[in-house]
This record gives structure tokens, C-alpha cells and sequence, in this order.
């Protein structure tokens, strides 16, 4: 039986639909039935379930707001990730535990190896990379999957504000010297189903084909939808945030690739298919 954790979520709900689809028996929780932070509560939920896998979804993922609640990111994405390692182990189980570029220093221009020295500049990275070290430090059947700019169905995320926007706005302005690539839920969702079932353990990076600005991808989410909404290119230093956001969000995916798993479509097509989804 696999474990979904995040359920919820984008990226947890996606996972679930895809299980589901290929009738693969799983448990999906999110906080209200399973909160990874409580030791005893993952500890009886084991106990209760016959757990072989966990594909773990669950994160604090509020950025900007992480600068300020630091001890409840952590207490989410480090102390949650290694309850459920824990456990895991105990159960002589496999973890997929999804991580993020913000574990690296976001600067230079080549794309990060799945090796490349970890380098966090803000807290929510921090506790992410503290969670894969949990999980390192528990368990050798695990995969560590690092992705970024995740978009879905569920929930807002940065198409779903450029949409919401262009509803009252003839431009806006977007940050045009972060690049990275935007990931569908659904996309990433497959490629953690196929992983599962294998014993391909290791560290990867998962994200659509190619690579575009944050303006970009809000020009070519305008441009499928139909909105004339001009967009205005601003610097990062222009747009201040909260927490310190990476320049340079380029991700390898040469382990996906050598490990014969399918690559993620290109991004546009991403965008594209997710726009018909729900406009």
C-alpha cells in the first residue's frame, strides 16, 4: 500500500488521480487525517496501515511567509519528512520525498546537477534540504526528487494569479531575471508513479522541458488565453520580496533521462493543455 501525503495539494491530489488510474492501492492523507508532525500519529498510522511506500507530497510551501514562521516550516518540512522516514524504515519501505531548486544557491547560469553542492538562501529551502537529509539519514531505498515552479489544478499558484489579475488589469509587471521552468502537477505526478514501482533509488530533478523567465511565462499564459494584458519585464531587486528568490532555478534532468524514465513534455504544451483544463 502507498502513502500519499499532500493530498490535498497540487501536486498530492495529481499523484492520488494517477494512482488511482492505474489501480494502484494507496492511502491519500493530508493534516486533517494524518499530521506528519505528530511522532506518535505517524507512528499508530503505520501501525494501522500496511505501508510499503510513501510518496510524500506534504509541505510548507508559503515562501515568503516561512521568513516569519521559520519554527512551523521546519517543524512541516524537516521534523514531518523525517517522522514519516522514520517509520518508513521501520517498515522496510520506499520514499519518494519531493524537494525543490531552492535547495541550491540559485546563482550562475548552468544547470544544477543532482550532486552540485546544496547552498540554500532562504528558510523554506533550509527545510527542505534539511528534510532530504532525513530522509538520507533513515533510509537507502528513497528517491529524492527536486522540482520547480509547480503549477496545477488545485489550489493558486502563479498562472492562476496572472489569469485572476488580467481580469482587472491591462498590464502588470513580472520579474524577467529569475529563469527556471514551470512544472505541471499532472506531468510530475506520472513520472512519481512510474518511479514508485521501480527500485531506481537516487537523487533526480523533474520539471517540463525548457526554460523561460517568470515574464515569459506570463506572456505565453496571456498569449494561449486570449488576454491582451501587456507585461512589463521589472528586475528582482525591483520587485522585493520577503525571502530571497533564485536567479538561476535551471535544473538537470539528465538522471531522469539515464535512468530511462519519460521526460516531461515541453513547458508551452504544459501551460497549453492546463489552460484547456480549466478556462
Amino acid at each position: 500500500m502507498i502513502l500519499v501525503t499532500g493530498a490535498k495539494g497540487q501536486l498530492g491530489n495529481d499523484v492520488s488521480a494517477e494512482l488511482t488510474k492505474r489501480n494502484i492501492p494507496h492511502i491519500p492523507t493530508d493534516v486533517d487525517s494524518l499530521d506528519i508532525t505528530d511522532k506518535k500519529a505517524v507512528e499508530d498510522f503505520f501501525k494501522s496501515n500496511c505501508i510499503s511506500a510513501i510518496i510524500h507530497c506534504a509541505a510548507y510551501t508559503a515562501v515568503d511567509k516561512a521568513e516569519s514562521e521559520s519554527e512551523l516550516c521546519f517543524k512541516i518540512n524537516a521534523e514531518g519528512t523525517e517522522n514519516l522516514a522514520y517509520e518508513c524504515r521501520k517498515a522496510d519501505g520506499k520514499m519518494i520525498y519531493v524537494s525543490t531548486d531552492y535547495v541550491f544557491s540559485g546563482e550562475g547560469e548552468e544547470a544544477f546537477q543532482v550532486n552540485d553542492k546544496k547552498n540554500p538562501q532562504n528558510i523554506y529551502g533550509k527545510s527542505k534540504l534539511m528534510g532530504e537529509e532525513a530522509v538520507k539519514r533513515h533510509l537507502s531505498k528513497y528517491f529524492i526528487v527536486r522540482t520547480s515552479w509547480v503549477f496545477g489544478e488545485k489550489n493558486t499558484n502563479f498562472i492562476h494569479t496572472m489569469l485572476r489579475l488580467s481580469e482587472t488589469r491591462s498590464e502588470v509587471s513580472v520579474v524577467a531575471d529569475q529563469i527556471g521552468s514551470p512544472t505541471y502537477s499532472k506531468d510530475l505526478a506520472k513520472l512519481l508513479c512510474d518511479m514508485i514501482v521501480t527500485e531506481k533509488f537516487g537523487e533526480y530533478h523533474a520539471r517540463n522541458d525548457g526554460y523561460c523567465s517568470w515574464n515569459e511565462l506570463a506572456e505565453e499564459t496571456f498569449r494561449i488565453a486570449g488576454k491582451s494584458v501587456k507585461v512589463n519585464p521589472v528586475t528582482s531587486e525591483e520587485y522585493k520580496t520577503a525571502a530571497k528568490r533564485p536567479k538561476n532555478s535551471r535544473l538537470s534532468m539528465a538522471a531522469v533521462k539515464e535512468n530511462g524514465f519519460t521526460p516531461l513534455q515541453h513547458w508551452k504544451d504544459a501551460v497549453k493543455e492546463y489552460l484547456s483544463n480549466i478556462l
